[in-house]
């Protein structure tokens, strides 16, 4: 089956600046495994993505279709056929509030 991971700005360096990036996994995959073949097509990916002991990192949001696998199962979310799975780096900082 097919997914497609949808590529933010500053990660497309990695991607040679696709912004959306088809990968084929086995059906009844998890999110891992989808994973997996994005960073084999992708390597660079990898470290801006996962922490060295696999985990997602702090920073950056995995969305698959609109849902956050931080609530929905992480790595081991199953995923389906099509889905569009969005890497999504987290914004911090801005003006601080005066009281």
């Amino acid at each position: 089956m097919q997914v497609v991971f949808n590529i933010p700005g500053p990660l497309r360096e990695f991607t040679e600046n696709r912004s959306s990036v088809p990968v084929e996994v086995k059906e009844g995959a998890e999110l891992r495994a989808a994973l997996q073949a994005l960073f084999a097509a992708h390597p660079g990916l990898r470290d801006r993505v996962l922490t060295e002991s696999g985990e997602t990192r702090r920073h950056v949001n995995i969305f698959v279709a609109n849902e956050d696998i931080r609530y929905t199962g992480g790595l081991a979310m199953p995923i389906r056929d099509g889905v569009e799975i969005s890497i999504v780096p987290a914004i911090s900082g801005g003006i601080p509030q005066c009281h």
